[in-house]
């Protein structure tokens, strides 16, 4: 049995048939119907491997937020000892515009950072928490609701 002959089209490479097709209808839909009407006010990032190497990653993000536009300070609570002034300024941070806090007497380090988002004179409140239950992340959403800040939890494994 014999088929008609059919013109072969040429096969694209998986990622150039992706970038094909038009992401015009996907960006709209995007747009249209964003995940949560509520702004997010809480993020934990994760990083696992050499203390250095863990400190380049985290070097252009916390610089971009010693950077931010907003007035308020960017405040990083109980950070690694690996964290001095000298990284800080290596790495082009802003040190101006950061405060550094360490808890002090019977207060934790969640305790801090909740005070620290609660009381809103930081836009970005980075905390280095692990581990981080259900419980203590809805603290920290909360604290950064009432003072209309950000709260970004750094897991170093």
């Amino acid at each position: 049995m014999q088929f008609p002959h059919t013109p072969q089209q040429a096969q694209l490479p998986l990622f150039e048939a992706f970038m094909a097709q038009p992401l015009a209808p996907i960006l709209k839909n995007v747009v249209e119907s964003p995940w949560s009407a509520e702004p997010e006010v809480f993020s934990e990032l994760s990083l696992r491997g050499a203390a250095g190497n863990c400190l380049n990653l985290l070097a252009p993000i916390l610089r971009e937020l010693s950077q931010d536009q907003d007035a308020r300070w960017l405040t990083l609570i109980a950070p690694p000892a690996s964290l001095t002034q000298a990284w800080l300024r290596d790495a082009g941070l802003n040190r101006e515009r950061i405060l550094l806090l360490q808890p002090r007497g019977a207060q934790s380090a969640q305790q801090l950072t909740c005070e620290a988002l609660r009381l809103g004179r930081s836009h970005t409140v980075v905390s280095w928490l692990n581990p981080l239950n259900a419980s203590a992340r809805q603290q920290l959403i909360s604290a950064a609701r009432t003072g209309d800040a950000q709260s970004l939890n750094i897991r170093l494994g």
